[in-house]
C-alpha cells in the first residue's frame, strides 16, 4: 500500500487513538510514514516523537500497548484514527486516557436564568 498520500501536506500527521470497545478517545500522537507502516505490520500503535525526534512504540517501556484493530483516515487524508484495544492505562500519568482534565463545561443552569 502506498502511504505517501497521507504525508503530502506535512511529514507528520495527527493520530487519534480511540478505544474500540467504547469509543473513548485515549490519546493524540503524531505519525510519519514509517510509524504508520510499523503500526500496520505489528498491530500495535507506533508514533513519531516530536520532542525526541524518533519513532516510538506505545507500551514499549510500560507494557501498556494499544493493539490496533483498524485505521481510519479523514476525508482529507491528513489525520488518522487508530481504533484499538488499550492494554492498561494509556497516559504516562497513569490515567486511562490522556484526556482527563476538564477545561470548560457548558453550565445549563445559566441558560435557565435567561
Amino acid at each position: 500500500m502506498d502511504l505517501s498520500k497521507f504525508f503530502v501536506k506535512a511529514p507528520l500527521i495527527p493520530v487519534i487513538c480511540q478505544d474500540s470497545k467504547n469509543g473513548e478517545v485515549l490519546m493524540l500522537g503524531y505519525a510519519n510514514a514509517e510509524a504508520l507502516r510499523r503500526t500496520m505490520e505489528t498491530g500495535t500503535a507506533w508514533f513519531f516523537s516530536r520532542s525526541r525526534q524518533k519513532l516510538w512504540n506505545k507500551g514499549e517501556t510500560s507494557g501498556n500497548y494499544i493493539y490496533v484493530d483498524r485505521i481510519l483516515s479523514d476525508c482529507d487524508d491528513d489525520t488518522l484514527i487508530y481504533v484499538g484495544r488499550p492494554c492498561g492505562p494509556v497516559c504516562h500519568t497513569g490515567n486511562r486516557t490522556c484526556f482527563f482534565t476538564t477545561l470548560w463545561e457548558h453550565d445549563e443552569r445559566k441558560d435557565e436564568d435567561k
